[in-house]
């Protein structure tokens, strides 16, 4: 039966623990036995992007495969083919789709028809192959990730979404603290604050992403009044475990959601987080296709 990933709740507690030991490993040791041995992966990308482009691409490189990269005005998709019928074609060619676009409806159709994997690489509800690397991150932090807790300051968006999805499968207790109008839905796990210094209290690890996403910059003068005081400083993060770490999900805005001093300080895993893309998606390639 053909596998996906779409919000990160396909995965159990189990698969999510051995992807994260299995991702360690291929950072240890990065040219293990290639899984792909020669085979394609379609990306495509109807969204900017440096992080996920950037990690999707070495990394089926570096499991043997062809990265195939798709731009989104340079599809059929983008003059009125059908996802199905994309998902037709595609899975002739490619063994395993991934997909950076906006409305969850897309990439569900998608997956309905594709008889290879499908990936999401963003969606405007889900992040789950950032909330893999953020988990591996936290697992090389501390050893283990259960039992920690992780809290995300900010807009209640996909990648909070996914943290408290994928995050609480794993064992990791999320707390997220937005302002009224901002929260995560109840649905989605976790726990929901509005005070961010009663979100962080035992805190291993402080969370931040940007204020003004893609797609929401005609309320960016609203966005910003209303997170203001959601910003992740000194104070804030003293404010959390002793032994507490920054992560963000990038880009950053320093000054905004995040202050320079805590973006390059001593306490931040920033940009091993970043590093950890590539290769919790290389584990997670090598469980969908094997």
């Amino acid at each position: 039966m053909t596998r996906h990933l779409l919000t990160g709740a396909e995965l159990s507690a189990d698969e999510i623990h051995a992807l994260l030991d299995r991702a360690l490993e291929l950072k240890r040791e990065p040219s293990q036995p290639q899984v792909l041995g020669g085979r394609s992966v379609a990306l495509i990308f109807e969204k900017p992007s440096t992080r996920t482009r950037l990690t999707f691409d070495t990394g089926v490189h570096e499991l043997g495969g062809h990265p195939v990269v798709l731009r989104g005005d340079e599809m059929q998709l983008s003059r009125g083919e059908s996802p199905r019928d994309t998902a037709l074609v595609l899975s002739r060619h490619v063994s395993a789709i991934g997909i950076r676009t906006g409305a969850d409806a897309i990439i569900e159709e998608l997956a309905e028809h594709a008889t290879v994997p499908v990936i999401n690489m963003l969606t405007a509800g889900h992040h789950p192959c950032q909330a893999l690397a953020d988990l591996l991150t936290l697992k090389e932090a501390f050893g283990d990730v259960r039992g920690l807790k992780l809290a995300y300051v900010g807009d209640g968006n996909n990648v909070a979404r996914s943290l408290a999805i994928v995050g609480g499968l794993a064992g990791v207790e999320i707390a997220v603290a937005s302002p009224p109008g901002y929260e995560l839905e109840p649905e989605a796990g976790g726990t929901r604050h509005t005070d961010p210094y009663e979100a962080v209290a035992g805190a291993h690890a402080i969370y931040a992403d940007v204020w003004v996403s893609m797609g929401d910059e005609e309320t960016a003068d609203e966005r910003r009044a209303a997170l203001e005081p959601y910003r992740i400083d000194d104070a804030l993060l003293e404010a959390a475990a002793p032994d507490a770490i920054a992560l963000h999900c990038l880009p950053a805005h320093p000054g905004e959601e995040i202050t320079e001093s805590v973006l390059y300080g001593e306490r931040q895993r920033i940009w091993d987080q970043a590093e950890n893309r590539r290769h919790a998606q290389k584990a997670l390639i090598e469980l969908l296709v094997s």
